[in-house]
């Protein structure tokens, strides 16, 4: 009696472990199903965009498309520099950066050493918020508000504007840096902290030159990738900033982005097929380009002044 007992927990402990090792095995290949489709949306992108970039390059030589100072592939007569496009969408990056860095930063360093443990879980929520608006939303933001208060303040400036479309992109990616500076500062041990405080250093003296250079990696890869954010902003920037495609750098003019143009000619009062319909993928080729350079350079930052604690 006590032999077949034995024999039947021996197998049902069989079957058990029989169990749990299809689960595993359907979970894994679920994980690899999951990981396949991403790595094949990506390559599926990349062919499209070059293949029919590659139809746009055999027609415009390329150095005439990155060099060119007139952008005008819609109109007689046509001319494909993209330079107009690249300035704009640099233009409204660089004012994105110069509202949104030092406040994310500021704010980062506030929650994660000034602020009490009920006021972060105040603010940093009602911070995020920022990030579930709809961008269409700070694109009319923009237009009704920004741009009223700015002629008011400057005259001259155009009803579409770049410094507008700066502002709301900038308020835009506003709350990854302040997430990801909050996480980079909090990081750091609090080892470090008490050997400042320790030596007799203030609270601001220990948040500036113990704990920023300790969160660099991360904060300075927070700021390239809110940068790349902004490079890609479609919406708000297409109601705000205008359509004009411009090689200025005054923030008051309208100008066009890459995404805007893009925008404009995908509508559909352009023909499929044509030079003037693959130049939509010849810019976002090129976008694709400028999205890429900025993440790998936020990789090799992380890996350049990466800190290990024990």
């Amino acid at each position: 009696m006590s032999t077949t007992t034995t024999s039947r927990t021996a197998l049902d402990s069989l079957r058990v472990r029989g169990h749990r090792r299809w689960v595993e095995e359907a979970i894994r290949l679920a994980l690899f199903l999951c990981a396949f489709l991403s790595v094949a949306t990506t390559v599926g992108i990349i062919w499209v965009l070059v293949r029919e970039a590659s139809a746009f390059f055999f027609a415009v030589s390329p150095i005439e498309f990155l060099t060119g100072t007139r952008w005008a592939p819609l109109i007689e007569p046509r001319s494909f520099g993209v330079l107009p496009l690249v300035c704009g969408t640099m233009l409204v990056v660089a004012g994105a950066a110069l509202v949104s860095l030092p406040l994310g930063l500021a704010s980062g360093i506030f929650l994660s050493e000034y602020a009490s443990h009920r006021s972060r879980n105040i603010l940093k929520p009602v911070l995020e918020i920022l990030a579930g608006v709809p961008t269409v939303v700070y694109g009319y933001f923009a237009i009704t508000f920004v741009t009223p208060l700015l002629m008011r303040v400057l005259p001259q400036t155009q009803v579409f504007n770049a410094a507008s479309a700066a502002f709301v992109v900038g308020i835009m990616i506003l709350p990854m840096v302040c997430s990801l500076c909050d996480d980079a500062c909090r990081a750091v041990p609090q080892s470090l902290r008490d050997a400042g405080y320790a030596l007799g250093a203030t609270e601001l003296e220990v948040s500036t030159q113990v704990v920023l250079p300790g969160a660099l990696s991360g904060v300075l890869a927070s700021f390239v990738l809110a940068l790349s954010r902004a490079i890609g902003e479609t919406m708000a920037v297409t109601l705000a900033a205008g359509a004009t495609p411009k090689l200025t750098m005054n923030p008051l003019e309208s100008i066009q982005t890459m995404t805007a143009y893009i925008v404009q000619v995908s509508l559909g009062d352009t023909p499929a097929g044509g030079i003037s319909y693959q130049t939509i993928f010849a810019v976002g080729a090129l976008l694709f380009v400028i999205t890429l350079i900025m993440n790998l350079l936020a990789n090799r930052v992380l890996r350049r002044f990466r800190e290990v604690y024990e």
